[in-house]
C-alpha cells in the first residue's frame, strides 16, 4: 500500500514538473503555420519592390552619331557611366545621311549628332522649308544647339608614295585614286565643294581617278590601305587613324564644319536626353573631344 502512495505521488510531482516547464518560457513555442504563412508574403514583396527599384533606376539612350565620332563618343560614354550609372548610351554610328534616314523611318533614337547641318535641318521644322521640303518634325524645340566644329583634311598613306603634299597636286600625273565620301555624306559634300572650288572635280570624275567610301570611316580606311594615293577626310579621323595630313581646306574651300546635335522629340527620354546633351558640353567632355581635334562650336 505505502508502495503505491509513493508511485502516485511521485508521478504527481513528475507531471507538476512538466507542466511548471512548459509554462516557465524556457521552451518557445513552435511557430505556428499561421506566422509562416504570414511571413512569406512580406519576404515576397520585398524582393518585387528590390526588383522593381532596379528596373527603374535603368535608362536606355540610344545616340545616333556621325561616324567620325566613334572614338571620342566611345571614351565619353565610359565616363558617362559614372556620372550616370543608372543611364545605359547605346551608340548608333554611321554617315549622318545613313542615320537621318533611320530616324525618318521610325528607328528608336533620342539623341542625334550629324556632322552637317544638312541632315539636321532635314528634319527639323524650324529649319528653312527650303532644307526641310518634307516638313519633318523630329527635332524637339529649344534642344538644338551646334556642338562642334571640325576641319576637312588631304590625307595620305605612310611614307606618302605619290608625293602629294596639297589640294592642287591632285590636279597633276601624281595622282592615280583619290579616296572621296559618297554625295550624300557630310564629308562627301565638303569634299565636293573643295575640288568645285579648285577646278577638278569633271575632270577627276572623267579621268575615273576617284573613288566613294559609303562614310568617313570607309574612306581613311582606304587611305590608312594604300587602296587610294590620297583621300579627303575629318582632320578627326586622320588623327585617330594615324594618318599623314598634307593640307587643310580653309573656308576658301569649303564651309565650316559644324556639328549640330539635338532631342528628338519621339524619344521617350527627353530629360535624360536633355541631360545627356548637357554632359556633352562639359569641359570634361571638350577636352576629350580637343585629343582629336575636334573644337567647340562658336
Amino acid at each position: 500500500m505505502k508502495r503505491r502512495m509513493i508511485a502516485a505521488i511521485a508521478a504527481a510531482v513528475w507531471a507538476a514538473s512538466v507542466l511548471c516547464g512548459c509554462g516557465s518560457g524556457e521552451a518557445p513555442p513552435a511557430e505556428t503555420p499561421e506566422a509562416e504563412e504570414s511571413a512569406e508574403p512580406e519576404a515576397s514583396g520585398s524582393k518585387e519592390a528590390e526588383a522593381s527599384a532596379s528596373a527603374e533606376k535603368t535608362i536606355t539612350l540610344n545616340v545616333f552619331a556621325a561616324a567620325s565620332m566613334t572614338e571620342t563618343l566611345e571614351k565619353i560614354g565610359t565616363m558617362y557611366a559614372e556620372e550616370a550609372p543608372e543611364v545605359e548610351l547605346v551608340f548608333n554610328f554611321d554617315s549622318s545621311g545613313t542615320l537621318k534616314t533611320q530616324i525618318q523611318e521610325g528607328a528608336d533614337c533620342d539623341v542625334f549628332i550629324s556632322a552637317a547641318q544638312k541632315q539636321m535641318n532635314q528634319l527639323d521644322l524650324a529649319a528653312d522649308p527650303q532644307a526641310n521640303e518634307e516638313g519633318l518634325d523630329f527635332v524637339l524645340e529649344g534642344s538644338r544647339i551646334n556642338l562642334l566644329e571640325n576641319k576637312v583634311v588631304q590625307a595620305v598613306p605612310d611614307g606618302n608614295p605619290a608625293g602629294i603634299e596639297r589640294f592642287a597636286d591632285l590636279g597633276t600625273d601624281r595622282l592615280k585614286l583619290l579616296a572621296l565620301g559618297n554625295e550624300d555624306v557630310p564629308v562627301g559634300q565638303y569634299s565636293t565643294e573643295i575640288l568645285t572650288a579648285l577646278g577638278l572635280l569633271e575632270r577627276l570624275e572623267a579621268d575615273g581617278k576617284i573613288t566613294y567610301g559609303s562614310n568617313v570611316k570607309e574612306v581613311t580606311t582606304q587611305v590608312s590601305e594604300a587602296s587610294a594615293d590620297a583621300g579627303i577626310i575629318y582632320a578627326t579621323d586622320a588623327f585617330s587613324a594615324g594618318l599623314t595630313v598634307v593640307d587643310e581646306a580653309g573656308e576658301d574651300l569649303c564651309r565650316p564644319v559644324i556639328y549640330p546635335a539635338a532631342v528628338l522629340k519621339t524619344s521617350e527620354e527627353q530629360a535624360a536626353a536633355q541631360a545627356f546633351l548637357d554632359y556633352l558640353r562639359t569641359d570634361a567632355c571638350m577636352e576629350v573631344f580637343g585629343e582629336v581635334g575636334f573644337s567647340a562650336a562658336q
